[in-house]
């Protein structure tokens, strides 16, 4: 993935947390995102449990269910990272 995260999800991050968070370590997770993982809800739970250690902010089961479950009915389009990330952090 080429893209470069936008500065407005960087420190969207940041601020949730109260700690700084590296473009470079919402790459490398970005790096392992494929169509299986959005379709997998074991490997989509395993994804929002490693943003969430990234982050340094704890989700809770209840969270993980009503994102897996966005995503899912949502269709979530895989080029959009970004929006799974500023979805992760209005919860």
């Amino acid at each position: 993935m080429d893209k470069k995260i936008s500065k407005d999800v960087i420190n969207s991050v940041s601020k949730k947390t109260g700690k700084p968070v590296s473009e470079a370590s919402l790459k490398k997770i970005a790096q392992k995102v494929s169509p299986d993982i959005m379709q997998s809800e074991a490997q989509l739970r395993q994804l929002i449990k490693q943003v969430s250690s990234t982050a340094g902010v704890p989700v809770s089961e209840e969270t993980i269910k009503e994102i897996v479950g966005a995503v899912k009915k949502s269709g979530f389009n895989i080029g959009n990272l970004e929006g799974l990330m500023k979805m992760m952090l209005k919860k």
